[in-house]
């Protein structure tokens, strides 16, 4: 009897913790979806990931499509808070640019389901992502840090002038996307070398210094 009013209090707590409740719906929609795409994805299987109901997820987040977007969201938020924490602000023009780079690769590799949320995402024609004003805000303060970060290399004179961070921005997430995104088509080709532990410090190594050489000022 103990353990069964336990029981009964620790899932009480639980439904009164709505934080709690839709990070869990959060966590499970993302691994769902990454899996099975918007398309595949039913809410009742949403919920048997979860410590909640398929009612409850319909309370929260309204339908699956808000609810797509809402794991969209998230992953992007994510992206941005590390980008932030990085205080690339307090390192020079150089060290902050390979720093971005180095963090930009190491996310995508590190959160793969990102990938997969994004290309499904492009295979909806970016209708969800389009309509999010939170995810446009978040992207324009990641084109801003890396616009004060040219501005600032540009004063030292240690970046070439008239660098357009939109486009900086473009080959970042290409480098950093490609070797997430392709990887199984290209070790298929060509082997899994490239995806090593080694392999992978090389290919982040030569993003950063792809990057640093695109921004750099020549003689």
């Amino acid at each position: 009897m103990p353990e069964q009013q336990a029981g009964k209090g620790a899932r009480g707590s639980w439904k009164q913790d709505p934080e709690a409740v839709q990070a869990d719906i959060l966590r499970a929609a993302t691994e769902l979806f990454a899996e099975r795409g918007l398309s595949g994805a039913r809410i009742e299987e949403i919920a048997a990931r979860t410590r909640t109901s398929k009612r409850m997820i319909y309370y929260y987040f309204g339908d699956k499509d808000r609810l797509w977007a809402r794991v969209l969201e998230t992953a992007y938020a994510r992206v941005r808070a590390g980008e932030a924490e990085l205080r690339l602000e307090g390192l020079d023009p150089e060290a902050a640019l390979a720093r971005l780079v180095e963090f930009t690769f190491d996310h995508h590799r590190r959160n793969p389901d990102f990938i997969r949320l994004v290309m499904i995402e492009n295979v909806h024609h970016a209708e969800h992502l389009s309509r999010s004003e939170l995810i446009g805000d978040l992207n324009a303060e990641a084109i801003e840090r890396l616009r004060g970060i040219l501005a600032r290399g540009e004063s030292a004179g240690v970046f070439r002038p008239g660098l357009d961070p939109e486009a900086l921005h473009w080959t970042i997430s290409a480098l950093s996307f490609f070797n997430v995104s392709n990887r199984p088509t290209f070790s298929a080709l060509f082997g899994d070398r490239l995806f090593t532990e080694d392999g992978q410090a090389a290919l982040r190594a030569q993003a950063v210094e792809t990057v640093a050489a695109i921004a750099r000022k020549t003689p």
